[in-house]
């Protein structure tokens, strides 16, 4: 719909039931959100807060977290207004900008964990030239790429998207996919779902096809190593491992979702859709957490240096 400014408007018709569990639903979302930001934060914060942590590896995990918080930051603050709006509405501009933001986390992420396999990769495969292969001035290049080249081919994305003519402006989504924007458009869209099927096959394949490569060779070392070798490998190796799985089966059922929604129920499809901005954004923290010791022994000490700091004011008063 238009006003009289000209303002594009779309309306988010996704949302089911909202009259009957509007309340329900905002307490769930906001749950989530904040378990969200204080998960990734407390590990973000323990990683900056000792130097002894502040190697590639860690700082890696802290770019992968930090591109949860950006990715679930364009999501959830306006999914919460949506819960308690009597109308969901969105202008074009800002549907624009939350999908480029969305879909750049997803790519960002891909590439991300690309990234932490080649650290992983040379720390394994070639121990003593890692200090040579993984210099900080690598790092910093390689997360520079990691966001610069999601954001610039997103970004081409969006900008087609932008430029195509709008004739329908309801959107039976909670929040906003390029793909259903398209939808929206006047004529044919056969051109743009090929063109965004081509950037989501490079946003993917290549850094998929890396982490496979990788772990190849990461598993041909270790099998040639004694057992002591193998499992420290593998317990490096495992948080990484779990959290690419968790994030690429998401994905694919994400990216089924988009191709199949009109056949599947409204219900399933949405529950689909948020999928991989609740469970790899709540799961990656804890995971690196809990199998990391460094970063978990940290994390104990916290807890255990807060509960003094507790006790001797309790004693004091």
């Amino acid at each position: 719909m238009n006003n009289s400014s000209d303002v594009i408007y779309l309306t988010l018709e996704g949302h089911v039931e909202l009259e009957k569990y509007r309340y329900v639903y905002f307490v769930m979302v906001l749950t989530i959100y904040l378990l969200i930001i204080s998960f990734n934060s407390l590990v973000i914060f323990v990683i900056f807060t000792n130097k002894c942590l502040h190697e590639p590896m860690y700082i890696f995990i802290v770019a992968l977290l930090c591109n949860a918080l950006f990715g679930t930051t364009a999501l959830y603050p306006k999914l919460l207004t949506d819960i308690l709006s009597e109308i969901q509405v969105v202008s074009f501009e800002s549907c624009i900008f939350q999908s480029f933001c969305i879909y750049t986390y997803g790519a960002s992420e891909f590439t991300l964990l690309s990234a932490m396999a080649y650290d992983r990769y040379v720390s394994i495969c070639k121990p003593l030239h890692y200090s040579t292969l993984v210099k900080m001035s690598t790092v910093k290049k390689l997360l520079f790429c990691c966001w610069f080249l999601p954001s610039c081919e997103i970004g081409i994305c969006a900008i087609l998207t932008y430029q195509r003519k709008l004739c329908k402006f309801k959107l039976n989504r909670i929040y906003c996919n390029n793909s259903s924007m398209i939808r929206l458009g006047c004529g044919d869209f056969t051109v743009s779902n090929s063109f965004g099927l081509f950037v989501l096959s490079i946003a993917v394949f290549p850094p998929l096809m890396f982490v496979l490569f990788s772990y190849m060779r990461i598993l041909s070392v270790c099998l040639k190593n004694p057992k002591d070798f193998r499992k420290k490998a593998l317990q490096t190796c495992f948080p990484h491992i779990l959290i690419f799985i968790i994030f690429s089966v998401t994905t694919c059922f994400e990216i089924i979702n988009t191709r199949l929604e009109e056949n599947m129920p409204h219900i399933f499809s949405m529950i689909m859709s948020l999928e991989n901005l609740v469970i790899p954004p709540l799961l990656n923290p804890i995971i690196y957490g809990l199998k990391l010791k460094d970063i978990l022994s940290r994390i104990k000490k916290m807890v255990c240096k807060s509960k003094t700091h507790v006790c001797q004011k309790v004693i004091e008063h």
